[in-house]
Formats: structure tokens, sequence, C-alpha cells
């Protein structure tokens, strides 16, 4: 197997800017609408062609990611053979920063950058079938990992809409490294099948808004998420006050099941500044300034 085989592809963090609770569905799971992007922070996949299925992790969260058959990369590859009889694996390496169960999709950003290598690596095009559904098969949140751009994601996840020019969003992301359990916010909420939240509509989001007309977009929206994590995890709260307190913070809040928040900052300078003082002030957290888009 020579270096030249190898295929790289980056894990970029997903993060819900805006995420509404519709409603939960007779068949027990929740209707969503959240508007998503993607930071330049992220985990890092390598993949050599061959005949066989491997898995190899380093880096500050790799134990936490475990590299057994759950790993979402080891669920993805699995999937899309199911879907692509003889397609051809290989050996993975996966350097794992993001925090695990942390609300930002660090596996399911995992498991479609395998998707991809796997589909270039066997000739496959980005747009075949079998991608997304192998995507669907692994994990709700990897279908709009496939393609990791800003956009609207509806349903459980696999309703997606195009791909949206969102400003620079300088952001800073922490994460005060207690895992949440998605399954047990959703249990928090309490919603019965067919009842809804009732909180309103989500906002509409345009392509190509500048940074002050997102913000206000992004204010009349919410994450329904986000009062039940607390309950779950009171640190959140905490991590919430101190990313509103930061000087420059435009909007603070959670993504996904959290407990990973983050806060919008007009400049990179800000966000920088804002990292720098909440990672001295809080070295147990994990804490990084990145760029949204």
């Amino acid at each position: 197997m020579t270096e030249e085989k190898k295929r790289s592809a980056r894990a970029p963090a997903k993060i819900n800017l805006t995420l509404h609770i519709e409603g939960r569905r007779p068949d027990g799971y929740h209707d969503l609408q959240s508007l998503v992007a993607f930071a330049a922070a992220g985990d890092f996949l390598t993949l050599a062609p061959d005949d066989f299925f491997d898995l190899t992790l380093e880096g500050p969260t790799a134990f936490e990611a475990g590299d057994g058959g759950d790993n979402l990369v080891a669920r993805a590859d699995r999937a899309l053979r199911a879907e692509k009889p003889g397609l051809r694996t290989g050996a993975f390496h996966l350097v794992k920063r993001l925090p695990v169960a942390a609300g930002i999709g660090g596996g399911s950003s995992d498991a479609a950058a395998a998707l991809r290598l796997l589909a270039a690596a066997n000739g496959l095009p980005p747009d075949d079938p079998a991608l997304f559904a192998a995507a669907r098969a692994t994990g709700a949140d990897v279908p709009v990992c496939l393609d990791p751009r800003a956009r609207m994601m509806k349903g459980t996840g696999e309703k997606l809409g195009p791909a949206i020019s969102l400003p620079p969003l300088f952001a800073v992301l922490v994460n005060p490294r207690v895992p949440v359990e998605t399954r047990a916010v959703f249990q928090k909420l309490g919603l019965k099948p067919g009842e809804s939240l009732g909180y309103g509509p989500h906002p509409a989001i345009a392509s190509g808004m500048d940074f002050e007309t997102l913000l206000r977009v992004l204010k009349k929206g919410r994450n329904d998420m986000e009062d039940a994590a607390c309950v779950l995890a009171p640190v959140i709260g905490h991590v919430l006050a101190v990313l509103s307190g930061a000087r420059g913070c435009r909007l603070a809040r959670m993504s996904g099941s959290g407990a990973t928040c983050f806060a919008l900052f007009e400049t990179c300078r800000q966000a920088g500044q804002a990292a720098k003082a909440i990672a001295q002030g809080h070295p147990e957290w994990w804490v990084k300034a990145t760029l949204l888009r």
C-alpha cells in the first residue's frame, strides 16, 4: 500500500444556529427545523483503500470516541457496503479533536467524511443515492454533514434545503466537557406523540444576508432543547452566561442537544480575545475560536 493511495477529508463541527422542535410524531420521532452551519474546527480523517476495514484513532478525544464497531465511521462503512455490495473499504485513521456527545455532530461529521472518502475511492459520484441512504442509516445528523455547507435541515434530519450563503460568522465554541445524551434531552422535553411546543414558526432565512440582518433573524429563532439540557447539565447555563458576558458577544446559544454553546462576534479579533479570556478563566473547558460558514 503506497502513500499516494491515501485520501483525506476534514470533518468539521456542525453548529445549530437555530433548533426549533415542531412536535413529536406518532411514531415517536421529533420533527425539527434548524439552520445549520459548519465550523473551520473539526476532526481529520484519512483512508488507505484496502480489502479489509480498519480504524485507528489519535487525538485529545480519541478515547471517548472509541474505535469499536459502534464508532460512526465503522457504521458508515457498513451502511455503504450494504448499499453497494463489493465496495472497496480500507484502513481509516481518525484524528479526533472535537468533544464527544457535545451537540456539534462530531461523530456524524466523521461518518459523512468516511462516506465521501469511500465514494471517491470507489468512483461514486457525490450525488449517488446510495450515499444518502447510507448516511440516513448511520445517523440523523449524517446527511446534512455529507456536503458541509450552511443550510436548513428539517424533519428528523432527512429533509435538506439548498446551500445558503452566510456572511462570515466569527464564533467562540465552548464545551464544559460534560457529555449530554440527545435521547435524555428529548425525554426531558416531555412531548407526547402528536404534541407540539407551539412556540411559533422558524424565521425565514435568505441566502446572501449581511451580518446585521442575519443576526436580527437569528434572534427571532431559538434552540428548543436548551432549557431541557440546562436541567440535565446546569453547567450549560453557566457557559451561556460566560459567553453572553464576553466583550463583543452579539448572540450566545446552545448548539444541538448540548452541552456545547456558541457565541457570535462581529470580528475575528473579538472572537479570539474572548476565547483567550474564557480559556484562561476556565482551563477545564474546551474553548475554540473559529469561523462558521
